[in-house]
């Protein structure tokens, strides 16, 4: 089965995104210019990842 990627909707179509797919129970992310790197993470570590970026604790890297 082809893997179904999904990007936000927040993502312009400039194909300089970062995409999202479900594989085995992982959470796969990739960027969209470059979607042959794939990293592989849980639901777990996604969902605090996100929080720490809605939180502002990346926000030094803008």
């Amino acid at each position: 089965m082809e893997r179904q990627w999904r990007k936000a909707s927040f993502s312009a179509d400039t194909g300089s995104c970062v995409e999202l797919a479900e594989e085995d129970g992982s959470i796969l992310l990739r960027e969209s210019d470059d979607p042959e790197v794939i990293v592989r993470t849980t639901r777990k570590k996604l969902r605090a990842f996100l929080a720490g970026a809605k939180a502002g604790e990346f926000d030094d890297f803008a």
